[in-house]
């Protein structure tokens, strides 16, 4: 049977073309895509922003009931333009429709659930073509907190990408939900670990702004010491900032998204390079 075939492919000429074009152009849609890769690549380095962030082919919706929290419940949503407002809800059915969500200790997710830990993280990398964190697909839900085997001790909240997985006591991550205006957001100050470790093993464009970005924060802070004086003696950042640069950049972008305008007010240079992190062009930021 082989033979046969192959004998036909032989003797048909026009079969032969055919094969030659579609492999041609096979090459061909390869060799545009990876140009395409290496230019994208590029000018995310050079101009700190991703070529363009929304290309959909069709998009997703949330169910009535889950659109009703989005709608009703997140306040970020009803300050996007109804056309992001579209985008943000495709990307969130898509979260709640990749991501794992496990209950535990007798909690009952509900939508309710999905959906705000969803759009926090939607939130998050709204301003990124590639918005999908990598190392994540499972959120686990304790009713309070729980005992971490990391440290032997009762967390609020953790990411652990050995396990591919972000974990809330959700007593708390209402409490920072609910509150939005402290300074204090346990499922920001989450998932931006999560961002921030999946881009460090990534090489992409939103690698590429995240962490030129960041370290563009570290380095203007190391070469003025004043600056950064002041910066500590403010206390608008919270002492566990200075930890080490992990929590640095939560707790950054945890007093970015809840208290925008004060953040520019008092420290307009570091504000504009978090902007630029997360390429938040929208919602009035």
């Amino acid at each position: 049977m082989l033979h046969q075939i192959q004998t036909e492919f032989e003797e048909n000429p026009l079969i032969q073309r055919y094969t030659i074009l579609v492999g041609v152009i096979l090459i061909s849609i390869f060799v545009l895509y990876r140009i395409f890769l290496i230019f994208e690549f590029k000018y995310a380095s050079i101009f700190k922003k991703p070529l363009f962030n929304h290309l959909y082919f069709r998009l997703k919706k949330l169910t009535p009931k889950q659109f009703s929290v989005l709608k009703n419940e997140y306040s970020f949503y009803k300050k996007l333009t109804p056309k992001y407002q579209q985008y943000f809800e495709h990307r969130v059915a898509k979260f709640i429709n990749t991501n794992q969500f496990v209950a535990k200790e007798d909690l009952i997710v509900t939508d309710q659930m999905k959906v705000l830990v969803a759009a926090t993280a939607i939130m998050l990398t709204f301003g990124y073509r590639k918005y999908k964190i990598k190392l994540l697909d499972k959120v686990l839900l304790y009713p309070k907190a729980f005992y971490s085997n990391t440290n032997q001790e009762l967390h609020k909240g953790e990411f652990n990408p050995a396990y591919n997985a972000i974990v809330f006591s959700w007593e708390d991550f209402l409490e920072g939900y609910l509150i939005e205006n402290d300074n204090y957001n346990l499922a920001i100050h989450e998932f931006v670990h999560a961002i921030h470790i999946d881009n460090l093993q990534e090489r992409g464009p939103k690698a590429a702004i995240f962490l030129n970005s960041f370290a563009d924060i570290v380095n203007y802070l190391e070469n003025n010491e004043s600056y950064k004086a002041q910066l500590v003696a403010s206390e608008y950042f919270r002492e566990y900032a200075y930890t080490n640069q992990f929590e640095f950049v939560s707790v950054l972008i945890e007093t970015f998204i809840e208290t925008p305008s004060q953040f520019k007010s008092q420290f307009p240079e570091i504000y504009i390079k978090v902007k630029q992190m997360l390429n938040f062009n929208f919602a009035g930021y």
